[in-house]
């Protein structure tokens, strides 16, 4: 059975920083696109990155675009997200996920067929 583990939320003011972990277990995510989604309250699920298989080709939604960088280490199974410059409006449940098999569009979130729990990011104005 598939688990994707978040962690590394928390509170932060604006402007800040943080570094959300998507630890997975029960399959070995090198060979998969993953990406990370959040959910504000009251909204939808949104994507905000994804990252291929081999870190070759990453994407981002406009909004984080400059401020947050996804990666990987296959070795540990992990994938990352940097937040910098973080602003209210980020205030969400980020979320990680696995892709399928073939993921022609990184940023739907038909594309995925495993997430974790979510980790609370709360910014302060």
């Amino acid at each position: 059975q598939v688990q994707l583990v978040e962690s590394g939320g928390g509170l932060v003011q604006a402007g800040g920083s943080l570094r959300l972990s998507c630890a997975a277990s029960g399959r070995t995510i090198s060979r998969y696109t993953m990406g990370w989604f959040r959910q504000a309250p009251g909204k939808e699920r949104e994507f905000v990155a994804a990252i291929r298989w081999n870190g070759g080709s990453t994407y981002y939604a406009d909004s984080v675009k400059g401020r947050f960088t996804i990666s990987r280490d296959n070795a540990k199974n992990t994938v990352y997200l940097q937040m910098n410059s973080l602003k209210p409006e980020d205030t969400a449940v980020y979320y990680c996920a696995n892709g399928r098999t073939v993921v022609p569009d990184p940023t739907a979130d038909a594309s995925y067929d495993y997430w974790g729990q979510g980790t609370q990011v709360t910014v302060s104005s």
